[in-house]
């Protein structure tokens, strides 16, 4: 069985003559960076060198990359870590990468969807359906009542009773 990997930043591009990659960080612990060793970067390992933070972004020295030319070629790649390397979740906490694999059923059995994203708002997060109809459902005890990883189904209230149809 293939492990289960997580993209956790995507390199977006060089950063200074010595080949460190400025990356978009793809997770809200952005700390994480300085704990990793070890990535994979386009699907090969390497050793992290070096951590620094711009703003936003990561500034990431690989083992091996050593001028700009040599970072060029990590334009756009995705940086991952295995799934077993993450914390284990409280209850009823969930990886997105999870999520987005569920799909996502009323209490009548009708399919909505499946879960393209997960946004965060500051009240609560919003499960983001776009097919077969674009359809924003609030994480909320009362909607969302069940959420079954292992099984990828998510189970809703009826969309009727809790959003005004158009």
């Amino acid at each position: 069985m293939q492990k289960k990997l997580f993209k956790i930043g995507q390199i977006i591009n060089t950063h200074g003559i010595k080949g460190e990659v400025k990356v978009y960080p793809l997770t809200e612990d952005v700390q994480k960076y300085k704990r990793l060793k070890t990535v994979l970067v386009g699907g090969v390992d390497m050793n992290i060198q070096g951590v620094k933070f711009q703003k936003d972004r990561v500034i990431l020295k690989l083992e091996g990359v050593d001028t700009m030319n040599d970072a060029e070629t990590y334009k756009q790649k995705y940086i991952e870590i295995p799934r077993e390397s993450e914390p284990e979740l409280p209850p009823d906490t969930y990886y997105v990468s999870d999520l987005k694999e569920c799909t996502v059923y009323d209490t009548n059995d009708k399919e909505i969807g499946r879960v393209f994203d997960v946004i965060s708002t500051p009240n609560n997060d919003v499960y983001w359906i776009k097919q077969p109809k674009e359809v924003l459902i609030p994480v909320l005890r009362d909607i969302v009542l069940s959420v079954d990883i292992d099984e990828k189904k998510i189970v809703i209230r009826p969309v009727g009773e809790w959003q005004d149809e158009d």
